[in-house]
């Protein structure tokens, strides 16, 4: 996808169910950068059943690069991420270490937690010193130690604070990290050339976030934000519509894009109750009116794609456009 020159948005957002976002940048240099986030590309993940058919091949062909929040099975599924072939998959360090033991090309990206004395360090999972396990007792304790801008296909990504250790994985390391995006210096319009993207990646409410508009240069357009889960109950480490809502509100984030929500299911449990799988994009969306009315939420089904194009400067003005959207 890197090689690719024509016209093309600035930014086109594909979301394929679940966590799996595909992100089409335009580069500083004019060429579109394609990365896909936690990548679940097939019918299953594990015992989890899928609503809907698997996502189209050609949605998320040519990438250049995954970013992958932690290890749990619904966000790093091995055979999603060879079939994107020998691409950089951009992790904290101890989930890149593992990712290349499994033969492929994990990237371990600098971000570490510093905890206060007194504090323990064991089964917290925010991505800790070196990338490891770090502990962010829900409440953001200690300080996120900033990682720099990894360069790949002409943009730049940096992980941000995560806490997700609620049903830590005594086989996979857990260490949790969500991503900033955003084109690489040397075109116009901010720091990024662009709009900075932010792939929140599973996490429950820590003062730690509230760092993360520092790290994308202080402004976050877009949120890819999760608001649900894999089943009618909400389990620790993960944000509810209200909860993504109010984070949403507190970067500042101008759009809003909900995940996590309507894809997978425990077997038998997609009726039960019944419509559980549709409510949190919308409930999601009423909330953000409520909580930030100056911010928009784009409300996708899988399978749906959003646009934006980028005047050069922030003017405060989006003319997205998309399929599969229900725009709020």
């Amino acid at each position: 996808m890197s090689g690719a020159v024509g016209p093309a948005p600035a930014l086109r957002v594909t979301w394929l169910g679940h966590s799996t976002v595909v992100l089409d940048l335009r580069a500083a240099d004019g060429r579109t950068a394609r990365l896909v986030t936690d990548p679940l590309l097939g019918r299953h993940a594990g015992l989890l059943r899928r609503r809907g058919e698997r996502p189209d091949e050609e949605a998320w062909r040519h990438a250049d690069a995954a970013l992958v929040s932690h290890l749990h099975h619904d966000h790093a599924e091995l055979r999603s991420l060879r079939l994107l072939g020998d691409v950089p998959v951009l992790a904290a360090r101890a989930n890149a270490r593992w990712l290349r033991d499994k033969g492929l090309r994990g990237v371990g990206l600098d971000g570490a937690w510093h905890e206060p004395a007194g504090h323990g360090t064991a089964g917290h999972g925010t991505a800790g010193p070196g990338g490891g396990q770090g502990a962010g007792h829900g409440a953001g304790a200690g300080r996120w130690h900033e990682g720099d801008w990894y360069d790949v296909a002409g943009v730049q990504v940096r992980l941000t604070p995560a806490v997700h250790g609620h049903r830590p994985m005594p086989h996979r390391p857990n260490a949790a990290a969500g991503h900033l995006v955003r084109a690489a210096p040397g075109g116009s319009g901010g720091p990024g050339g662009g709009p900075t993207v932010w792939a929140v990646g599973d996490t429950e409410r820590s003062t730690a976030l509230s760092r993360v508009r520092d790290l994308a240069g202080g402004r976050v357009d877009v949120a890819l934000v999760p608001v649900s889960g894999w089943g009618p109950r909400l389990s620790g480490g993960h944000l509810g519509p209200v909860q993504a809502a109010e984070l949403c509100a507190e970067v500042g984030a101008r759009v809003a894009i909900p995940v996590h929500w309507g894809t997978l299911h425990a077997p038998g449990g997609r009726h039960l109750p019944p419509g559980w799988m549709d409510h949190a994009g919308a409930a999601f969306a009423a909330a953000l009116r409520r909580t930030a009315p100056e911010a928009r939420a784009v409300v996708l089904r899988p399978g749906g794609t959003w646009e934006e194009e980028w005047s050069g400067e922030w003017s405060g003005e989006w003319s997205g456009e998309g399929s599969g959207e229900n725009d709020s």
